[in-house]
């Protein structure tokens, strides 16, 4: 019995482009992968990596923010939707032309969960 093949994760989000209100500067973004920062950073995050022309940026999401969801939801965010929850934030990010000239972007539990709303995840 074969076992099928998942998607890759690097196609949880597809490359998207974002342009600077401010500076009309353009940005190539490409997800990359995500993982649980508690364990490799001891962070309370789930960590997102995207490559932001060329250059790689986490977007550090406050953990809180994933159990007050389950809480208020009765389910967890999916991989996917957790993916689309950090480029969501990173775009906005990017449009604003707000500094990223750390390696870390840290998302606040409410910034979770106003993305979470802002997508229609969390009903």
């Amino acid at each position: 019995m074969a076992i099928p093949k998942a998607r890759v994760m690097s196609e949880l989000v597809e490359p998207f482009r974002v342009r600077s209100r401010l500076t009309r500067e353009e940005h190539t973004v490409r997800f990359s992968h995500l993982w649980v920062g508690i364990a490799t950073r001891h962070s309370d995050t789930i960590d997102c990596k995207f490559l932001v022309d060329g250059r790689g940026v986490v977007v550090a999401l406050a953990h809180p923010g994933f159990v007050e969801f389950r809480e208020r939801t009765g389910r967890s965010l999916t991989d996917e939707e957790t993916a689309c929850l950090a480029a969501a934030c990173l775009r906005e990010h990017l449009e604003a032309d707000r500094d990223l000239s750390g390696p870390y972007l840290p998302v606040s539990r409410e910034e979770v969960l106003r993305l979470a709303e802002k997508l229609g995840f969390l009903r």
